[in-house]
């Protein structure tokens, strides 16, 4: 992609990976393979992403005015703190705990002039700390968001996961891992088919 050739060589390599055609069936499936391609390849890219030192992947010299390198710099770095530290940390409480920080950069992302015209997976990945969040008022608010993406499988996961933090307030199949006490209305929740995420 021309729109990468200003991105620093390790965001640069984040994308060409996890948008690699031959990855896609990994996204969110559970694959011990992929995770620990992810950790042998990106490992040590991750501790220093979540420790906030990867800002000048959104600063990238030689943007064209668009916005688009920055916006393509941010996405890395919230893949790598959002979708990695899923990989990185199955049933660990660490898988959550840099949520808040792709939040605050998917946040940033949609308000770039720039958003609206990438393309539709860049977008999707852009939005998912807002699915990720246990805020009921972040998912009303950027629900209009997963509405606008043009992804009818993404928009109904989307409906699915607000119903559930409108209902609960929180993920229940996040409770054990986050040693967090279930209700007997979220235990009923868990026993129920495709209940977790």
């Amino acid at each position: 992609r021309p729109e990468l050739a200003h991105l620093p060589a390790d965001a640069r390599a984040v994308l060409n990976f996890w948008f690699d055609p031959e990855h896609e069936a990994c996204w969110f499936a559970d694959s011990e393979a992929f995770d620990q391609e992810i950790a042998d390849r990106f490992g040590d890219l991750w501790q220093t992403a979540i420790t906030g030192m990867c800002a000048s992947w959104r600063r990238s010299a030689g943007d064209d005015g668009s916005g688009i390198v920055n916006l393509a710099g941010r996405l890395a770095e919230i893949i790598v703190i959002d979708q990695f530290s899923r990989n990185l940390n199955r049933n660990d409480a660490a898988a959550y705990r840099q949520d808040e920080m792709a939040l605050v950069l998917a946040q940033e992302a949609v308000c770039q002039s720039g958003f609206a015209a990438l393309p539709t997976q860049w977008r999707k990945f852009m939005l998912l700390p807002f699915m990720h969040s246990e805020s009921k008022a972040v998912h009303g608010h950027y629900l209009k968001l997963f509405e606008q993406l043009g992804d009818a499988q993404t928009l109904d996961f989307a409906h699915q996961h607000k119903a559930i933090i409108d209902e609960f307030g929180r993920y229940p199949h996040r409770n054990e891992t986050l040693g967090r006490q279930s209700t007997a209305a979220e235990k009923a929740f868990l026993q129920q088919p495709n209940s977790s995420f």
